[in-house]
């Protein structure tokens, strides 16, 4: 399967790998890549660089996804059905939405966002960022509105947090520690209200008591949360397992880039996910046609010495380079080697200086699509 029909026939295209190596572009252009070809298509991003954010017209902050003008996403193309959103995903937002989906009233959702502790809440949970990805990714699939979901993750190292973030929360807010801390002493058995007597000791004892009542309370706010995380949370393992979804690997030929997103790719595979395969960045793999000192010395007068000499310096570095491009296209070659059947390994274009505009953008994704 070709990048143009996983852009044309899946619904979530999640990018994966190491920082640095062009995942976020890669995520943007491909997106810019869908909706010209006239899909719906949202790109949810982490971090993007500000070039990239200006390029596309991303404001610093948001609480919605931005739309791309018609006239900016076409160009000098005639404006076709396609329509591009993009959104810089923010913790914070995602999460009080979650709260007001999540709660069972308005009453509830005032209690949880108005209550002291909730400010530091996305503090107390570890990969708070992951758990906003997933997040957000499940609910506008559930919405429906978009026909493509790019989302740009954290780095790979970080993947597991990704796909457990959803579950993790839920068992932070687990109900054994909603009966453990909440205000339910005379429920249970004789050891089970020692024990809640005894952390509610502890608890006065070394924060004081009014701590302890606001902590009982934000955690008794919450407990209406958790059934609704755990579904939303095996929904999303669903879709991401479904043959509407797959996963891409983004790397650099650097070692460090390759271990991480070969540690990914593994990961893939333990958990039965999708792959659709790699794409190498910052590579000269797509170098294919790099002149060769002869073809210069064909262009050096006869008796020039000066530009004999020239081209001579020159000898050495053009080999360089056709030596580093061999060894990028054997590197991708490799690649496609551990990829399933039907996977593709693509090779980015250099386009670097390019990418300061959004046509450039367009450029590498109308490439990798073809690629």
């Amino acid at each position: 399967m070709s990048l143009s029909a996983v852009l044309r026939d899946k619904r979530v295209l999640v990018l994966c790998g190491a920082g640095g190596v062009g995942k976020t572009t890669t995520a943007a252009a491909l997106g810019v890549a869908a909706a010209r070809a006239g899909r719906k298509v949202l790109v949810l991003t982490i971090d993007p660089a500000r070039r990239l954010a200006e390029a596309m017209g991303l404001p610093e902050s948001g609480t919605e996804p931005t739309a791309v003008a018609p006239h900016i996403l076409h160009g000098s193309k005639a404006a076709g059905p396609g329509q591009l959103d993009v959104w810089m995903l923010d913790p914070g937002i995602v999460f009080e939405r979650m709260v007001r989906r999540l709660s069972p009233s308005p009453e509830a959702v005032r209690s949880i966002l108005e209550h002291r502790f909730y400010g530091f809440l996305t503090e107390l949970v570890a990969g708070i960022q992951e758990y906003a990805a997933a997040e957000a990714l499940d609910q506008y699939i559930h919405e429906g509105q978009h026909e493509l979901i790019v989302l740009d993750t954290p780095p790979s190292r970080h993947a597991l947090d990704f796909l457990d973030a959803p579950g993790r929360l839920a068992r932070f807010l687990d109900d054994r520690i909603v009966a453990l801390f909440g205000p339910q002493e005379g429920s249970g058995g004789g050891l089970w209200r020692r024990a809640t007597r005894l952390i509610g000791n502890v608890l006065g004892t070394i924060f004081g008591e009014t701590f302890t009542a606001d902590l009982r309370s934000f955690i008794g706010a919450t407990s209406g949360l958790f059934a609704g995380i755990r579904l939303r949370s095996d929904r999303l393992r669903e879709r991401l397992s479904s043959a509407e979804a797959t996963f891409l690997l983004v790397t650099s030929p650097e070692a460090a880039a390759l271990e991480e997103v070969r540690y990914f790719q593994q990961t893939l595979t333990e958990r039965g996910l999708p792959c659709a395969g790699y794409v190498l960045n910052r590579s000269w793999a797509r170098e294919e046609t790099l002149p060769t000192p002869q073809d210069l010395r064909r262009q050096v007068p006869p008796g020039d010495a000066a530009a004999s000499a020239g081209v001579d310096a020159l000898e050495q570095l053009a080999q360089r380079e056709r030596t580093r491009a061999q060894e990028h296209r054997e590197l991708l070659t490799q690649l496609a080697k551990n990829l399933p059947k039907g996977s593709v390994a693509v090779a980015a274009p250099e386009a670097s200086g390019e990418l300061e505009s959004f046509e450039g953008l367009a450029r590498l994704g109308e490439s990798l699509a073809a690629g």
